[in-house]
C-alpha cells in the first residue's frame, strides 16, 4: 500500500507519517512538500508540489492508494483555489481512501470528495497540546509570567500525536467513510491545569497574569497580529465550542488505546520550556 500525506512537515501531518510508520513498517509513504530538502523520516518518498496548484500535483498522485489530506494552502490556513481539480486528479490516479484535516471551516475540497466515489473520513481535532510551544514556550524559558485573557477556559486538548495515530488507522483500514470525527484528549483541561502540568514538568512555578481581552488586543497588535487572527482568537479562546470542551472518545475507539493526557505532553516537550 502507498499513502501520500499532504502537510507532510506540519504538526500533524509529520504525526500521521510517524504514526503510519509505528503501526506498519512496511507501507510506502510519499510525503507532498514545497521543500525538497524537507526533513522527514528515513525511507519516505518526497514527492514537490503543493495543493494550491494541481498542475504540480499528478506525479505525486500516481500509484497511490491513500491519502492524508489537508484543506488549506500555505501557512495561513487559505482555502484551496482548486479542489475540484485536485479531487479529480487522484481519483484518476486511483486512489480509493483519504483523511482531511479541517482547517477553520470545512471546504471545497470537504465538497469534492463528498462527491467523488473516494472513500473519505472528515478529521475535526480540538485545540492541539502543541499550541503551548508557539504560545508560551519563549516567554516560559525567559522566566517572564505568561499573560493571557480568558482565565477560566476549558479545553479537551488533543495531542498531536494522537490526531496521527487517529489518521493513520483510517487510512490503512477504513471502516470511516463518510464519517466525521471528532478528535480530543481524554479529560476538560484548565488553564490552571496546563500551568500546574508545565511547572512539574520543568520544575518550577510558572506565573500566570489573566488580561482583559482589550489589553489581550493590545498586546497581540503590538506583536504584529493582524486584526482577522484578533479576533479568531478573541472567539476561539472566549467562546469555546462545547465540541471543544466535550472529550469525545474517538481516539481510543479508533485505535484501541486511551489518548494521550496534556501531563503525558508537558513532560515530552519540558526542555522546550526550560
Amino acid at each position: 500500500m502507498r499513502i501520500l500525506i499532504t502537510g507532510a512537515t506540519g504538526s500533524v501531518g509529520r504525526n500521521v507519517v510517524e504514526q503510519l510508520i509505528a503501526l506498519d513498517p512496511a507501507v510506502e509513504l510519499r510525503a507532498l512538500t514545497r521543500n525538497l530538502a524537507a526533513d522527514l523520516p528515513e525511507g519516505v518518498e518526497i514527492a514537490v508540489g503543493d495543493l494550491a496548484e494541481p498542475q504540480t500535483l499528478a506525479e505525486a498522485f500516481t500509484g497511490v492508494d491513500a491519502v492524508h489530506f489537508i484543506n488549506f494552502a500555505g501557512d495561513q490556513y487559505a482555502p484551496l483555489p482548486e479542489a475540484d481539480a485536485v479531487v479529480a486528479l487522484a481519483e484518476a490516479a486511483g486512489v480509493r481512501r483519504a483523511t482531511v484535516l479541517g482547517g477553520r471551516d470545512e471546504g471545497a475540497l470537504e465538497q469534492a470528495l463528498v462527491k467523488s466515489p473516494i472513500e473519505t473520513t472528515f478529521l475535526h481535532p480540538v485545540e492541539f497540546m502543541s499550541n503551548a510551544l508557539m504560545w508560551w514556550a519563549e516567554t516560559i524559558k525567559s522566566g517572564q509570567p505568561i499573560r493571557e485573557p480568558f482565565g477560566d477556559r476549558l479545553s479537551a486538548m488533543v495531542h498531536p500525536a494522537d490526531i496521527g495515530a487517529v489518521a493513520a488507522k483510517v487510512l490503512l483500514d477504513g471502516g470511516y467513510d463518510g464519517q466525521e470525527l471528532v478528535i480530543t484528549g481524554p479529560e476538560v483541561v484548565s488553564i490552571p491545569d496546563r500551568f500546574r502540568a508545565l511547572s512539574a514538568a520543568v520544575g518550577r512555578e510558572i506565573e500566570f497574569v489573566e488580561l482583559t481581552v482589550e489589553e489581550a488586543h493590545e498586546n497581540w497588535a503590538a506583536n504584529g497580529m493582524g486584526e482577522d487572527m484578533i479576533a479568531f482568537l478573541t472567539e476561539a479562546l472566549g467562546n469555546t465550542p462545547e465540541e471543544g470542551k466535550t472529550v469525545s472518545g474517538t481516539v481510543e475507539a479508533v485505535t484501541g488505546r486511551p489518548a494521550r493526557t496534556f501531563e503525558q505532553w508537558a513532560v515530552e516537550h519540558a526542555d522546550a520550556f526550560r
